[in-house]
């Protein structure tokens, strides 16, 4: 029996300056709005089943299975699917990365066709989506070493610039979007329409958001209209179904569930809180006003 020691030399290369900001898998349903949007970190997109395009820059490229594609920074761009083969593929936004492609330094959109090492790259981006829906002890470090290990082995192939993303502005983002939810609370809105609003990625939004806020974009929109609906309950005699339709909720049980949850009482409490302390308040000045 004999064995055989390879050594292995110490790297000079650290860590890649790089974040993961999330991993999904995507399918393009009937219900896929193709909204041309932005997003201030790269996105790597790898096609696992279907054909369409992808739209960028006036520009309209085929795409097919195992092509992945590296959207830069700040490019405006979305995808479509053909018809009777809709588009499924696996995304990855990454904060610090930026790519580009020595044969076209002008590029900010590269594409590639990995079909013949699917295998490799598919292993490796489905261990990042089993670590992030299963959520196990250290699966934060694990999804960011599994991160390196498919950047390293794509810089074998190709060249990459790395770079930080400047946080000035990703809260000048956020700050957009805080803006909007105030101007537009009472009309209907979820994430995709904050999302189109912005021309953000959404799973970056909300990301950054609850990162930066506390909350979520959602929470944040229910506690912009629970803070206006105390305004109208103090104020006014409207009846709380009215309520809940002004300040934007689609039902008065979904207000008046979120109200409760909010403030650890109903509407209907609340306003009778108020009004007791507001006639406990006209009563003492007007004994004070006698005297």
């Amino acid at each position: 029996m004999s064995n055989e020691i390879v050594e292995i030399p110490q790297s000079n290369r650290g860590h890649l300056p790089v974040k993961i900001l999330y991993v999904t898998k995507s399918k393009y349903d009937k219900d896929w709005h193709s909204t041309n949007h932005t997003h201030h970190f790269t996105e790597i997109l790898y096609i696992t089943k279907g054909k369409g395009t992808f739209i960028f820059s006036n520009q309209e490229v085929p795409v097919t299975e195992h092509d992945l594609i590296v959207i830069n920074p700040n490019i405006e761009h979305t995808e479509k699917s053909a018809d009777g083969d809709p588009l499924e593929y696996i995304a990855l936004g990454i904060q610090g990365l930026s790519f580009f492609d020595p044969n076209d330094s002008g590029s900010q959109v590269t594409f590639y066709n990995f079909k013949l090492e699917q295998n490799v790259y598919l292993f490796y981006l489905q261990q990042l989506i089993e670590e992030v829906q299963n959520q196990k002890e250290d699966y934060e470090l694990i999804v960011q070493n599994i991160l390196e290990i498919l950047l390293l082995k794509m810089m074998r192939k190709k060249a990459f610039n790395l770079e930080k993303t400047s946080t000035q502005k990703i809260n000048k983002d956020i700050a957009f979007i805080k803006n909007y939810i105030k101007l537009h609370f009472r009309e209907n809105i979820n994430l995709d329409t904050l999302a189109e609003a912005g021309h953000i990625n959404k799973y970056y939004l909300a990301h950054s958001f609850k990162k930066l806020v506390g909350v979520s974009p959602i929470e944040y929109l229910i506690q912009t209209r629970i803070r206006e609906s105390k305004i109208l309950l103090e104020t006014t005699n409207y009846p709380i179904s009215n309520i809940a339709a002004i300040t934007g909720f689609s039902s008065q049980s979904f207000f008046a569930q979120s109200f409760k949850r909010v403030t650890n009482v109903s509407p209907s409490h609340y306003r009778n809180i108020k009004n007791s302390k507001t006639n406990k308040t006209k009563k003492a000045r007007s004994k004070s006003l006698k005297k």
